[in-house]
C-alpha cells in the first residue's frame, strides 16, 4: 500500500475519533435535574459567539411530559434589595412541549420568594440564536439565587453569553402566571 494512502486513511480515523468523542464537561458549578435522569447537559463546541461554546440540556429518553433544568446556585448576598436580570442567547432544536430560562431567588427558611420560569413565553421547536431574559426583584433576606434554563419534552436547549446583572426600575419584573392562568392559555388539550 503506498505512504501517502495510509497515512491519509490514518488521519480519517484519527478524525473521526475526535468526533465520535463526547462533549466536554460543564463546569462543577452547573447540575442537570430532572425525575428521572432523563436529560444530560454538557458543553457544545459551536456557541452564539464564533469560536465560542455553549451549555446544552438535551432530552436523552424523555417523554412527552418530562422536563429537565441545568441550573447553577450561587449567594445572593450581592443583588440583596436590587432588581435582577439574567439573560442568555437561547437556541432550540426539536423542543416537543416547551423550553426557557428561569431563575428562582430562595429566602431565609428556605423558602422561594420569587420565581418565574419563561412558560408564558416559551421556545418551542427548532430556533436559531435568540436573546431571552429573565428579571426578578431579590428582596433583603435573600440567601440564594438559583439560575439555568429548562425543557420540556424532547428536544435540546443550548445557552451561551449568560449574563446576570443589576438593572433600575425601568426593566419590569418577569411574573409567573398562576396555574389557572396557564391553563386559560392552553385552549386544546394534548393527546
Amino acid at each position: 500500500m503506498k505512504p501517502h494512502v495510509v497515512l491519509l486513511a490514518a488521519l480519517s480515523a484519527i478524525s473521526l475519533l475526535a468526533l465520535a468523542q463526547p462533549t466536554s464537561q460543564l463546569d462543577p458549578a452547573w447540575s442537570v435535574g430532572s425525575e428521572n435522569n432523563n436529560y444530560e447537559g454538557g458543553i457544545a463546541d459551536f456557541g452564539f459567539a464564533r469560536g465560542g461554546s455553549a451549555k446544552f440540556l438535551r432530552a436523552n429518553k424523555a417523554g412527552e411530559r418530562d422536563w429537565g433544568s441545568l441550573a447553577q446556585g450561587f449567594n445572593a448576598a450581592q443583588y440583596r434589595g436590587k432588581r435582577v436580570r439574567f439573560q442568555a442567547q437561547v437556541r432550540t432544536e426539536g423542543i416537543t412541549d416547551w423550553s426557557g430560562l428561569w431563575m428562582r431567588v430562595d429566602c431565609q427558611g428556605d423558602r422561594s420568594c420569587a420565581f418565574y420560569n419563561s412558560e408564558d413565553n416559551a421556545i418551542v421547536g427548532t430556533h436559531d440564536w435568540q436573546l431571552r431574559s429573565v428579571t426578578l426583584e431579590v428582596p433583603e433576606n435573600a440567601r440564594t439565587i438559583v439560575l439555568g434554563v429548562i425543557a420540556a419534552g424532547r428536544g435540546t436547549v443550548w445557552i451561551d453569553e449568560l449574563k446576570i446583572e443589576a438593572v433600575g426600575s425601568e426593566v419590569p419584573v418577569d411574573v409567573q402566571p398562576s396555574f389557572e392562568e396557564m391553563m386559560e392559555r392552553r385552549s386544546m388539550p394534548s393527546l
